[in-house]
């Protein structure tokens, strides 16, 4: 069984693919191929190439210069985009706080920030996660009071998580703004706070893998415009809710899942390992599973133009997609077997040539291992999101 699609988007799908071919540069899809790590010049060069094609913000309407895509054009080209080794699209700006300031932003904030995101000039931070507030989110502690002349917030508060926050230069905020509300999720407010503020800092968190992609931030005393308040006062929640849903229909991560496949057949040929029945067993149960959940994301995601998933069916693709691609990541481990052992963290970079280096291919794998640890931690642990669905069960 496959998936079928209309001769249109077949088209569609071979225009990407030959696009990727053309375009991407090969330094950078090395790095993707071999699970090395990017840097933000790699990230921001693919992005500019992309939106030299009007390509960048597939999820935009064309309105606020997106392509106007519906949801099964903007799956293929994500599959077709990871699959030729292209680096996926991780800024926030794009994937999250762009179609907030679309469906909740002023005028003003859309003009004054879109056109920025579109063309990588502006990087943004997510800052929700908290010490005491990560899954439970509605816990969060951040205070923001209006001063005296009602023109500035001013912050205090303690984020952590903050994914590439030493990239960016903005962050948008969820910030506890009337703490006597009756229910924890009201009283928050959703704001957009430049980095650059005095009394912000940024401290970065060493990973399992040694990178540092995971930040903390702290606010102390930060002064924020006013006009920077995305949506109503003290309904920040809702924001959050709609923002959610995009993220967690992006973490389900097909198109990712199919690229670490093909790189799992790539190294067990590699290791002369393709008639091995075990592994190919436990590779056609990864195919199966990954051919569920994307006939899973498109029922979903292909109900109606614009669509989105609702947030508990975002919730069973979170769920379903980050655990499928720990366990590819899992089986890539162990077919490096004893070549994954002399672990580096200096091995992630492409002109490596230390010591300790192993085979090109399988130097990265123990690392690429350890990073994908955090796929069922973030956007909501999937413990939570298992909550979720079994209210959801039970309400009905």
């Amino acid at each position: 069984m496959r998936l079928e699609f209309t001769p249109e988007q077949e088209a569609f799908r071979l225009e990407v693919r030959r696009f990727v071919a053309a375009r991407l540069p090969q330094d950078i899809k090395r790095k993707v191929d071999g699970g090395l790590r990017l840097e933000r010049e790699d990230y921001v060069g693919w992005f500019r190439i992309l939106e030299e094609r009007g390509w960048i913000t597939p999820g935009w309407p064309v309105a606020h210069g997106g392509p106007g895509w519906g949801p099964v054009e903007r799956y293929l080209f994500d599959e077709e985009t990871l699959a030729g080794g292209a680096p996926r699209l991780i800024a926030s700006g794009i994937q999250m706080l762009g179609p907030v300031l679309i469906a909740f932003g002023t005028a003003q904030q859309q003009a004054q920030y879109l056109p920025d995101i579109r063309h990588s000039n502006t990087w943004w931070a997510q800052g929700f996660s908290e010490p005491g507030a990560g899954s439970d989110l509605a816990s969060l502690r951040t205070s923001a009071v209006l001063d005296a002349d009602g023109r500035h917030f001013v912050v205090n508060g303690h984020k952590v998580w903050t994914s590439y926050a030493q990239w960016c230069s903005m962050m948008f905020a969820l910030v506890r703004t009337d703490p006597g509300a009756a229910k924890p999720q009201q009283g928050i407010s959703f704001l957009l706070i430049d980095m650059a503020s005095p009394g912000v800092t940024v401290r970065p968190i060493r990973m399992l893998e040694g990178g540092n992609d995971l930040n903390e931030v702290f606010l102390d005393e930060v002064r924020v415009p006013a006009e920077n308040l995305v949506g109503e006062l003290h309904q920040g929640w809702g924001v959050a809710k709609y923002l959610l849903g995009h993220e967690r229909t992006g973490i389900a991560g097909i198109g990712s899942c199919k690229q670490q496949l093909a790189r799992a057949r790539r190294l067990a040929a590699a290791r002369g390992l393709q008639q091995d029945p075990l592994l190919g067993a436990r590779l056609a149960r990864h195919e199966i599973e990954l051919m569920a959940l994307e006939f899973t994301a498109l029922r979903l995601l292909g109900a109606g133009p614009g669509r989105h998933a609702p947030p508990v069916q975002a919730s069973m693709l979170k769920l379903l997609g980050t655990e499928l691609r720990q366990s590819i990541y899992e089986t890539l481990l162990d077919i490096a077997g004893p070549q994954a052992l002399p672990f580096s963290a200096e091995a992630q970079f492409l002109d490596f040539d230390g010591p300790d280096a192993v085979s090109p291919e399988f130097a990265t794998v123990a690392a690429n291992c350890l990073d994908a640890r955090k796929l069922s931690i973030y956007g909501g642990s999937n413990e939570v999101q298992r909550n979720l669905l079994a209210q959801a069960l039970l309400a009905d």
